[in-house]
């Protein structure tokens, strides 16, 4: 389904409401579009002896990594972001991790809860394109339905223990124009990525091939357009990868966790 129909059907959705139908299975698919005016977040799931190295990591990487919040050991719910949340079922797709492996992706985690595990939420652009939006700013992925194309960059993380990586970045393809207000918009909203960190020549970041993306679904550049990179929430994947630790689970790119947040309170302006 075309995500501009996806945002039309459920204006006026609440978050509560789109994570009850995502648990009922009503809703299986990519959540941009679900509840509008509500934050997205990333998610990252680690036992409890790493989670003090991964907030860290967090806090050293905050364009890539702007944690909202984190759980209590075996608590799979988080009152800060929700009522009525359940971290185990309120995502439409998780994968599961071990020794930096993808071995499964699976619609809930009931069945590889444990009771170390504490849950990460990373703040999600979902926010900020919802600012350009109302700017005015056309987002071809959102235009076509398609998942936002992701790329693993050679700019590096701060490491923290054993948790260091690449950063992953998101593209949009903007005029020039758009993309010099882009930056000022998205500049408002630190908290889930801030302002674009590359404009242009994506082989100065080590991206060989801009319609071939790791993560997500290639997006047109037309020839009166510049590719414009934003850090993104999927840098933890990338990095546990590399990290390897024995047991992980994260969210699918592209299927987030809806929040009780609303995205005009992350706006610092």
């Amino acid at each position: 389904m075309n995500a501009v129909l996806r945002h039309a059907d459920f204006r006026g959705e609440t978050g509560e409401a789109a994570r009850l139908r995502v648990r009922s299975g009503d809703h299986s698919g990519p959540t941009a579009g679900l509840a509008p005016g509500y934050v997205q977040a990333n998610m990252a799931i680690l036992p409890k002896a790493l989670a003090a190295d991964f907030q860290r990591f967090c806090a050293m990487n905050p364009k890539a990594c702007p944690l909202l919040a984190s759980s209590e050991p075996g608590d799979p719910t988080l009152p800060v972001l929700g009522a009525n949340l359940d971290i185990r079922t309120d995502l439409p797709r998780y994968r599961v991790w071990r020794d930096g492996e993808l071995v499964e992706e699976v619609t809930n985690i009931k069945a590889q809860w444990r009771d170390d595990l504490v849950a990460f939420l990373i703040g999600c652009s979902f926010s900020f394109e919802e600012a350009l939006l109302e700017d005015g700013i056309p987002l071809r992925h959102i235009a076509c339905g398609s998942n936002v194309p992701m790329f693993r960059t050679t700019i590096p993380t701060q490491a923290s223990g054993r948790f260091h990586g690449p950063t992953v970045v998101s593209m949009r393809p903007l005029k020039p124009a758009d993309a010099i207000r882009a930056v000022q918009i998205t500049s408002r909203f630190p908290s889930v990525h801030g302002a674009p960190i590359h404009i242009g020549k994506p082989e100065l970041i080590g991206i060989k091939d801009v319609m071939q993306p790791d993560y997500g679904e290639p997006s047109e550049i037309r020839d009166d357009e510049l590719p414009v990179f934003w850090a993104c929430g999927v840098t933890p994947q990338a990095v546990i990868a590399a990290a390897k630790p024995d047991f992980c689970i994260t969210h699918a790119p592209g299927y987030m966790l809806v929040t009780d947040l609303k995205n005009s309170r992350l706006a610092i302006l």
